[in-house]
C-alpha cells in the first residue's frame, strides 16, 4: 500500500496537523487552568487570534530546527533537545508578538503562555516520543541478543531492529563500565552467551574479525549478525565480509570526476563486473550509458535496474557491429569487460576464447582509436601473468595490444585484479549451493590459493584507476593477501553449522595453477593510492603482433592455437592433465 508507506512529505504534514491539533488542545487546557475551569466570555473572544500566533511561531521555528523530517523511532534525547530549544524560541517570538500587539489582544491573560508553554513540552513532546517508547516495549518480545561495539549501540537502539538487546560489549577502556541508554557498557573478556544471537557493530580489520567470529563461536553463540551501517540493519555475517580485501584509499573525488556527466559505454554490461560498473557509473553522475552485452537475459536485467538514460545494444564484439556502434554513440569512456572467464571452459574451446576475448578487445580498441574516444579500460585478470592456459593467455594478448597499438587521442589502460566474492560461476556460490543440498565442498587441491576482493570495491577501484590513465598502463589492484580455497570452505561450512571437514579433493583441472600471480616481475611502480600500482611496460612490435592476431584468428586446432599463444607469450606454460 503505497499510500501509507512513509516518505519526507507525509511526515511533514501528518506533524503539522498534530502540532495544531495538540496546540489548540494545550492553549484551551492553559485557559482553563489559568481560570479554574471557569473562562469568562470577554477573555475568550481572542482565543483563536492568540492560538494563531503561538501556534504558527511553533510551526515556523520547528521547521527551520527540522523537526518536522525527525522519524518517530529515532527522536532521541539529541532530537528533544533540539525539541526544547525550538520550543522556547517560539514562545519567546510569540510572547513579543502579542506584547507588541497588546492593544489588539486585549483582553488576554499573559499568564496563559507560560501555562502553554509548559503543556506544549508535555503534550507535543510526549507526541515526538510516543513511537519510540512503544517500539521500546515492543523490543522487549523481540529474540534476545547481545551487541558488541558501543560506538553504533546509539544508532542501533534507536531503529526497529528483529531483536532485543540484552547486554552491550566492548574493548575499549573509554567506554567499558560506562552507560549507554541504560546499558552498562561490558568489557569484551566478560561476553557470555546470554542469548543465542550475537551482533558485532565494531569496524574490524579481517584478522580481527575472523578471530572475533572464532571467539563467539567458542563461547557457544549459534547465531552471528553483523550491523552494516551503510545500510542500516543488521544482516547474517557473510564470507564475504570474512574474506574480502576492504581497500582504505578509495577516492571518491577521483572516480567522480572521471564519471560525471560522461557518456560511458560498457562492454558485457550484463555480467558480474559490468554490471556493478554500471551501477557504479549511475551512482556517481555519469550522463548516459550505453549498454553492450550478447546475452539477452543478462542485459535485461541490468536494465530493469538502472534508472539512468541509456541504450541497450544486443551486440557481439567481436562483430562489426561494435564498432559502427561507438562511431555512432562517441562515449566519453569505454569501458571493456566483456570476455570469457572460466578457466575450464576456456580451455575445451579455445578457438572461442581467441576470438571472444583478443579478437573482440582489438575490435573495441581500433574503433576507440578510430573515433577519438577520450579513455578506454580493459578489464583484466590475475590469470594474465605467467598464465597455464588459454584463458589467461588471451587476456594477456590484450594486455600486450593495449600497451603497443600506436593511439594519439585515446587514452588505454587495462586494470588487473583476482577473484572477485559472489561473481556469477565464481566459487562462492558454488560453495553455498552445495551447503544448500548438504553435499561435500569440491576443492581442486589442499594448497591451492586466490586473491579475493568484493565486487564493488574492485569496480570503483577499476573507475579509480581509470582516472590515473595516460596511455598504455596495466594498473594492478592490490587484492591483500591470498586466500586457501580449503580455508574458504571450512569457514563457509562453520558458519553454515556444517562439519568444517565435509570437503572433497578432486585435484587441479586442466589450465588451473596452485597459485594466482598479480606482479609479472618485481619492477612495477606505485601510484599515489596504495591499493593500485603499475605493471612495467611490455614493448611489443605492433606490426607482427597485428600479424599474429590475425594468424590466431584462422587457426581451429588447439595444439596451434597454443603454439601462437606462446609466441606472443613466451612465459605462457600451458598446464594439461
Amino acid at each position: 500500500m503505497s499510500l501509507f508507506k512513509p516518505t519526507k512529505l507525509k511526515r511533514a504534514v501528518f506533524f503539522i496537523v498534530g502540532d495544531m491539533v495538540l496546540s489548540l488542545i494545550t492553549l484551551f487546557l492553559a485557559y482553563l487552568l489559568r481560570f479554574n475551569f471557569s473562562i469568562p466570555p470577554e477573555y475568550f473572544g481572542k482565543f483563536f487570534e492568540v492560538y494563531f500566533v503561538i501556534t504558527a511561531s511553533k510551526i515556523t521555528v520547528y521547521y527551520l530546527f527540522k523537526q518536522y523530517f525527525v522519524s518517530w523511532r529515532y527522536f532521541s534525547l539529541y532530537e528533544f533537545k533540539r525539541f526544547f530549544i525550538a520550543t522556547t524560541l517560539a514562545y519567546l517570538i510569540s510572547g513579543a508578538v502579542l506584547l507588541a500587539l497588546r492593544e489588539y489582544f486585549i483582553p488576554y491573560p499573559r499568564s496563559v503562555i507560560i501555562i502553554d508553554y509548559f503543556l506544549t513540552l508535555i503534550f507535543i513532546g510526549g507526541f515526538r516520543i510516543a513511537k519510540r517508547l512503544l517500539i521500546e516495549k515492543i523490543s522487549n518480545e523481540k529474540p534476545p541478543a547481545v551487541l558488541i561495539g558501543a560506538d553504533k549501540a546509539t544508532a542501533i537502539l534507536k531503529q526497529d531492529i528483529p531483536y532485543s538487546i540484552v547486554e552491550i560489549y566492548d574493548e575499549s577502556d573509554e567506554v567499558v563500565n560506562s552507560y549507554i541508554s541504560g546499558y552498562k557498557i561490558r568489557h569484551l573478556n566478560e561476553i557470555s552467551p546470554v542469548a543465542k544471537t550475537a551482533v558485532i557493530a565494531k569496524e574490524l580489520s579481517q584478522d580481527e574479525l575472523n578471530a572475533l567470529v572464532d571467539r563467539l563461536k567458542l563461547k557457544g553463540f549459534e547465531d552471528i549478525k553483523i550491523y552494516s551501517p551503510f545500510e542500516e540493519k543488521i544482516k547474517d555475517i557473510s564470507i564475504e565480509d570474512l574474506l574480502a580485501r576492504k581497500p582504505k584509499d578509495l577516492d571518491i573525488e577521483a572516480i567522480e570526476s572521471f564519471v560525471k556527466n560522461k557518456k560511458i559505454l560498457i562492454t558485457g554490461a550484463g555480467g558480474s563486473i559490468g554490471s556493478e560498473i554500471a551501477r557504479l557509473c549511475e551512482k556517481f553522475g555519469a550522463k548516459e550509458l550505453v549498454l553492450v552485452d550478447n546475452s539477452e537475459y543478462n542485459l535485461y536485467k541490468i536494465d530493469e535496474e538502472l534508472k539512468i538514460k541509456r541504450k541497450n545494444a544486443l551486440i557481439d564484439v567481436t562483430k562489426e557491429d561494435a564498432a559502427k556502434l561507438i562511431a555512432e554513440e562517441k562515449p566519453d569512456i569505454v569501458i571493456h569487460a566483456a570476455a570469457y572467464k572460466h578457466v575450464h571452459l576456456c580451455e575445451q574451446n579455445p578457438r572461442s576464447a581467441v576470438i571472444n576475448n583478443i579478437i573482440g578487445t582489438k575490435n573495441v580498441i581500433d574503433a576507440c582509436i578510430k573515433s577519438k574516444i577520450k579513455n578506454f579500460v580493459l578489464i583484466s585478470t590475475d590469470k594474465a601473468v605467467r598464465p597455464t592456459n588459454v584463458m589467461g593467455a588471451t587476456k594477456r594478448v590484450c594486455e600486450i595490444y593495449a600497451q603497443n597499438v600506436p593511439s594519439d587521442k585515446t587514452k588505454i589502460a587495462a586494470v588487473r585484479f583476482g577473484n572477485v566474492l559472489d561473481s556469477s560461476g565464481s566459487v562462492v556460490p558454488k560453495f553455498k549451493k552445495l551447503i544448500a543440498q548438504n553435499k561435500p565442498l569440491t576443492v581442486t587441491h589442499p594448497e591451492v590459493t586466490r586473491y579475493f576482493m568484493l565486487i564493488p570495491e574492485a569496480c570503483q577501484l577499476v573507475l579509480q584507476a581509470g582516472s590515473m590513465a595516460k596511455n598504455g598502463e596495466v594498473f594492478i589492484l592490490d587484492m591483500g593477501e591470498p586466500v586457501k580455497i580449503v580455508d574458504l570452505a571450512r569457514k563457509m561450512l562453520k558458519l553454515s553449522g556444517k562439519d568444517e571437514n565435509n570437503i572433497e579433493f578432486i585435484g587441479l583441472r586442466e589450465g588451473e595453477k596452485l597459485y594466482e600471480e598479480l606482479l609479472i616481475n618485481e619492477a612495477e611502480k606505485e601510484t599515489r593510492y596504495e591499493s593500485i600500482f603499475v605493471a612495467k611496460a611490455t614493448s611489443y612490435d605492433y606490426e607482427k603482433l597485428s600479424l599474429q592476431i590475425r594468424k590466431l584468428s584462422n587457426l581451429y586446432e588447439k595444439t596451434d592455437i597454443i603454439k601462437t599463444l606462446k609466441e606472443i607469450v613466451p612465459e605462457f606454460n600451458h598446464r594439461q592433465k
